[in-house]
């Protein structure tokens, strides 16, 4: 892994570097703009007889990046099948083999870097230290998984003779075909991680990115491909969620399903799978949340203050770990000079959210919290500069004086929206931002080291932090934080991006040996 990949977003906004070779290629990519795409099954281009859908940027959308195909089940069936028939030869390749083109893949896309970056800026609207920064991790992820494989020798383990004469071992072995889904808000590195652990365990994949972002899931294909990634082992297909969803829970030849998205889509993908399948299959799912920052009366309130905002604000507040609920012990800070830009601009913070139905979601919960009694602390509304009005902005908002019970503590609203709230000590805090069904991410600041390890040991969250001014309750990296949910917030307990996630896409066998005497 080359020090050069480990851009993250803290080290990104001090790296002067990154300007001129974002910026030209914010140049190159335009050029890429407009064109129609097909999907892709065993490598063969697909167009769908039902026509096509166009995506445009959320920063301005009189930009067009282009069409995609509007597939449906008949697709996803053939590219089932072609996962199916190229299993026998994926799965049986060595594992060192299969590392080796994940590296190839990583190496591809480290020379990618930036053109990725600006596409991922141009599709969903993340200025670019995130945007940098999400291209930089796709490209740790996949290394980290290569590294993991390395590390356990391929899962192979030998194991005690249960007997005289027995050499057994316990072998870990892939599935077969897995759908994978994954969502706009990280549509290159989200995805990347999901799909290098099927294909690096010897699953094959059929890959079915949001209708939101499709373009940086054809990038992550095509690098996939060329890497060497066999043309039957992994499938690309566009178009509506519900027919692609509805034939991989119901095919009896898929082998599991890999999701990150909402809580609601999540659960209904994961009730489809557990009914319509005949025996239980793996799912694994990374859904929303509603992640708490606690601020004790020992913090250093300006490190909390520039916690929360990143946390929370960060881009626009679309993160499934984004800061959405502060529980402080004293007031914090109520100025925010935060700028709400076209995210192109390199002083821009706050870009776009992702589509016009964001914005009315952000209005109405507004509206909500006006009607429910809040005090408008700080931002609130729409953005006044008229070149801001081809796209869908909106400014950060902090809320205070709302009732704890106030559906606005307990929906995901994934904006850049944060209710906060008074309490009298640390057991208060905690009691309350455990009252959740969600438990991706926490984050305390404290200055008391036993009131941190009080909130290591009582949250009931899967990712926490202490004293991270970086982001309260954000920022987790291949290797360094295992990013995974408890409760509602996950299916599985193991977190991406950790030394036990490619398990998830293998199951055991035991080999036993017997010699003659």
């Amino acid at each position: 892994m080359s020090q050069e990949t480990k851009l993250t977003y803290v080290t990104l906004l001090a790296d002067p570097s990154i300007h001129p070779k974002y910026e030209a290629a914010l140049k190159q990519i335009e050029s890429e703009f407009g064109k129609h795409h097909p999907m892709f099954i065993e490598g063969r281009k697909v167009l769908a007889g039902e026509g096509e859908f166009d995506v445009r940027s959320p920063l301005d959308t009189k930009i067009l990046l282009g069409y995609f195909q509007k597939g449906n089940a008949k697709y996803t069936r053939k590219a089932i099948n072609a996962g199916k028939d190229a299993f026998e030869e994926w799965s049986r390749k060595s594992w060192k083999e299969r590392v080796a083109i994940i590296r190839r893949a990583a190496d591809l896309m480290e020379d990618d870097r930036f053109s990725l970056a600006a596409l991922i800026t141009y599709e969903v609207g993340k200025n670019r230290y995130e945007a940098v920064a999400e291209a930089s991790e796709a490209i740790d992820m996949l290394d980290y998984y290569a590294d993991l494989m390395e590390q356990n020798d391929g899962y192979v383990k030998p194991m005690q003779p249960g007997a005289p004469g027995e050499t057994s071992k316990s072998v870990l072995r892939p599935y077969g075909v897995w759908a994978v889904i994954s969502p706009f808000n990280f549509p290159l590195a989200l995805a990347a991680g999901m799909i290098a652990s099927a294909l690096i365990t010897g699953n094959t994949v059929v890959f079915h990115p949001t209708s939101a972002a499709p373009f940086s899931g054809l990038k992550l294909y095509q690098t996939l491909i060329n890497a060497g990634v066999p043309t039957g082992a992994l499938s690309y297909l566009t178009g509506p969620g519900e027919s692609f969803g509805d034939e991989v829970t119901s095919n009896l030849d898929m082998a599991g399903i890999a999701f990150t998205g909402s809580k609601d889509v999540g659960m209904r993908l994961y009730r489809d799978f557990v009914n319509k399948q005949p025996y239980p299959k793996p799912f694994i799912a990374e859904m929303g949340s509603k992640n708490p920052a606690l601020i004790t009366s020992s913090a250093v309130l300006e490190r909390a203050a520039e916690g929360v905002v990143r946390g929370a604000f960060g881009y626009s507040g679309q993160k499934c770990s984004a800061t959405s609920r502060v529980y402080v012990e004293r007031g914090i800070k109520n100025d925010l000079h935060l700028k709400v830009g076209d995210p192109r601009d390199k002083d821009a913070f706050v870009g776009p959210v992702i589509n016009e139905k964001v914005v009315k979601k952000y209005q109405r919960y507004l509206e909500l919290a006006k009607k429910d009694g809040g005090k408008i602390v700080a931002g609130g509304g729409l953005p006044e500069d008229k070149k801001l009005s081809k796209g869908y902005y909106v400014k950060p908002i902090v809320v205070a004086g709302l009732p704890s019970e106030d559906r606005l503590f307990k929906e995901e609203l994934f904006l850049p929206f944060v209710v906060v709230d008074e309490v009298k000590n640390l057991d208060e805090a905690l009691k309350k931002a455990n009252d959740t069904d969600f438990g991706l991410t926490a984050g305390i600041f404290s200055n008391d080291p036993g009131e941190v390890d009080k909130f290591f040991k009582s949250i009931d969250f899967g990712v926490t932090y202490a004293n991270r001014k970086g982001g309260a309750t954000t920022g987790a990296w291949p290797g360094s934080q295992s990013f995974g949910g408890w409760k509602g917030s996950g299916a599985t307990g193991k977190g991406v991006g950790g030394p036990y996630y490619l398990l998830e896409f293998m199951h055991e066998q035991a080999q036993t040996i017997v010699k003659d005497p």
